[in-house]
Parts: structure tokens; sequence; C-alpha cells
């Protein structure tokens, strides 16, 4: 199961081989009463608009201030454009395909959602074919034109132009789509070995992108955070006690809590997802504790199955600071809150 959010709403799609349903749920009302306003009624996800795949969806991504999402299927780099449908309609369709070529297609795209103009997409399976395409027509905006054969994990927009990709040896690239010669590399150095990830705290109100700050999560369960003014050496880092259920890397994640300070959150290697605080971590590598673990993933008829429960993907809520959404293998979707034990009074 995968999902993307958006203001008031999330899209799901399912992976499995065959045919794979791509559903709008509205989040519960549950998430938009007063804390004091007393029982909400309304405390599960509601169909709003369906559809179905005949394939499966691994990367889904909305595309800001429009009713489409684009998704791929892990397998190949074409990319789906569909409409999420309106007030007249409650069918998702498909509504284009973009055949795009890449090098290693059998390995699906990473997908990143242009911010700003005209809707489009940043999309790529390695350094070298990371590409920005206009939806609307398929005409390519941007392409890298270096030979980069590293493979990408993680892609992101950090402005309106600027965007950071890392490889999935670690390494970080900062690429501008205004200047396809200016790919500046930033080697992750002696981290070999392991498969890395990355997530990224921006700060759109701002017109410097120096101000990201970037973590990057290895299978080694360590967690690397740096930002654009110096990607080479780390602000902090820390290695975290997770003992991992699955051997996969596809499903490995980290988030930045958009409205909290120093906040992230890691899935991807068992059922649960841990917070973390960062304030604490310091350059050396040491081990540290999370804030808050979310179980739910694990229950199973009452009874906590640790062995086969794995997280496929968690999201925050952007205006709830400690509201997050979180998916399984198993199909299950949850929107939970979490308290830090240290400061919660009684």
């Amino acid at each position: 199961m995968t999902f993307c959010l958006y203001p008031t709403a999330i899209c799901v799609a399912g992976y499995s081989s065959d045919k794979n349903e791509i559903l709008e749920l509205l989040l519960p009302l549950k998430l938009f009463t007063d804390d004091n306003q007393g029982l909400c009624a309304e405390r599960d996800f509601k169909v709003v608009h369906g559809g179905f795949s005949d394939g499966s969806i691994h990367c889904l991504k909305h595309i800001p201030g429009t009713r489409c999402v684009v998704t791929n299927d892990g397998f190949n780099s074409n990319l789906q454009v569909w409409d999420l449908g309106g007030e007249d309609c409650d069918v998702i369709k498909r509504t284009g395909v973009l055949q795009l070529k890449s090098a290693s297609s059998d390995k699906g795209v990473k997908i990143a959602p242009g911010l700003t103009g005209d809707p489009c997409v940043l999309h790529g399976s390695q350094i070298s074919d990371i590409q920005l395409t206009e939806l609307t027509s398929g005409k390519p905006l941007y392409s890298l034109g270096k030979d980069i054969p590293d493979l990408l994990s993680s892609l992101q927009f950090v402005s309106g132009s600027v965007f950071l990709a890392c490889a999935c040896n670690g390494d970080l690239y900062v690429g501008d789509t205004r200047n396809p010669s200016g790919l500046q590399n930033n080697p992750a150095g002696g981290r070999e070995g392991v498969h890395w990830c990355m997530g990224v705290k921006t700060d759109l109100s701002s017109s410097d992108p120096s101000s990201c700050s970037v973590a990057r999560l290895s299978s080694a369960c360590q967690v690397v955070v740096s930002d654009l003014r110096d990607l080479r050496a780390p602000l902090f880092q820390a290695q975290l006690h997770v003992q991992r259920k699955t051997t996969s890397d596809d499903f490995m994640k980290v988030t930045w809590a958009p409205a909290l300070d120093n906040c992230l959150a890691v899935s991807g290697f068992d059922g649960m997802v841990r917070i973390y605080d960062t304030a604490s971590w310091r350059p050396e590598l040491m081990e540290f504790q999370p804030l808050f673990i979310h179980r739910g993933h694990m229950m199973s008829d009452d009874q906590f199955d640790t062995s086969s429960a794995v997280v496929t993907t968690h999201v925050w809520h952007p205006s709830r600071p400690r509201t997050v959404l979180s998916a399984a293998v198993d199909g299950s979707v949850h929107v939970w809150d979490w308290v830090d034990k240290a400061t919660a009074s009684c």
C-alpha cells in the first residue's frame, strides 16, 4: 500500500501484481474538530472517488494545485497520469501515459512534483536520466545530460527550481532546472555497502534553499543530518536501535515534521513508525532512543504480529504538528497522534 496526502484527503493505491484499486479518501472529520468539542462520530476514512489500475502502483504523487496524481509501477520508466474526479464524477480515470526512456527502467522511477508554474514532474531512475516533464504535453523541460549511472533513491524540490537527489549509495546531488550543467555532487564518503534514502525539511517561504535540513537514512539504521551549506559534513548523526524484520530496502523512509522543530520519523524496517528528537544528537555517531513508537500495524486479530508486519510509507499532517499517517503491507492505513512522554503532563 502506498499513498499521498493533500489538504483534506489522501489518495491510496496497492502494489500487487494484479489489478489494484486507486482510491481518494477523505480524512476523518475527527481531525478537523476542536479538541475540546467532545465526541465526534466520524473517526474513519470516507471513500469519495475510486478507480482501478491494471498493474501495481509503487510510486504515487499528487500534483499541487490540481486534481491529478502521477504514478509509476516500479518496473519501468512510464508515468501514468490520473484524474481524481470531481463533484459530478466519482471515478478516478487514467488520462494519459508518459512513455519515457531510462537506462535502468526495470527499477521504476522516483517522482517529485513541480512546485510552481504549469503542472510538471521531475523523475528518474538513476542520476543521469533525471528529467523535468510537462504533464499536459509530455514535453521535456529539463534534462541532466551527464553520464552518472548511480541509482536514484529519493528526489525532491527544495524551491521552485532547485532540487535534491539522493543516490542509493548515499551521495547527494544538488541541481537547478534552470542550469542543466550545474549539478553539484556531494559524495557520502566511507558509507559503501548500504542503501540510503533521504528526507528534506524545506521552508518554501524562504528564498534561500540553504535553510533546508537533509536527513539521510541507511539500511544499517543510521541517520545523518546535514544542510545545503555543506552536505559533506554532518551536523549530527545517530545509530537507531532497530531490529530489521525485512531484507527489502524498498520501504525505507525518513521524514521531517513540518510543524515541529527537530523531529523526524523513520519507518520501513518493521511494523513500527519511530519518532525522534534530533535536538540532542551530536556530530559523533551515537545510539539514541525514540520519543515515541507507533506499533498499531503490528496488531493482527488482537495479537502482536512482529514477524510479517512492515510499514510501507508514512507522512506527517501538514498543519497538525503531532499527527502522522502510515500504511503497511497488509493494506491498512492509520492516522494517529503521538505524545512525548517526557513532557506530557498527567
